[in-house]
């Protein structure tokens, strides 16, 4: 259920940061489902390894080189699908700071309801 929950949060959360900026852009609420689980898929199976490989980068950059990679990963998943929409790769870097910002908030929340309940 927490799982099913917080993915339906990460789909809105792409609705808002299309709503937010203008360089992203959302088809619909199922564009953003699909998205969202996209994403998710990406960030879980590539993302490792491209932080892996870019690892003396990202010590150098003292870590600003992980925002580049969130950025591929959410051009790479724009690329992917035709329900959303990136305008570049700077709309990518943009979209996808907003995206973690919220997936921070939904985390933190769905931390504090489901602890507070058990």
């Amino acid at each position: 259920m927490k799982i099913l929950i917080r993915w339906l949060l990460l789909a809105a959360a792409l609705l808002l940061v299309a709503h937010l900026y203008p360089g992203v852009q959302v088809q619909s609420f199922n564009a953003a489902l699909i998205a969202a689980l996209v994403l998710g898929l990406l960030n879980t199976l590539l993302r490792p390894l491209l932080v892996l490989l870019t690892l003396p980068v990202t010590l150098v950059t003292l870590g600003l080189f992980l925002f580049i990679i969130n950025a591929a990963m959410f051009f790479m998943a724009a690329r992917l699908l035709n329900g959303l929409n990136v305008n570049g790769f700077g709309a990518a870097l943009v979209g996808s700071l907003i995206y973690s910002l919220c997936g921070m908030v939904i985390d933190v929340a769905m931390e504090r309801l489901f602890t507070s309940r058990s």
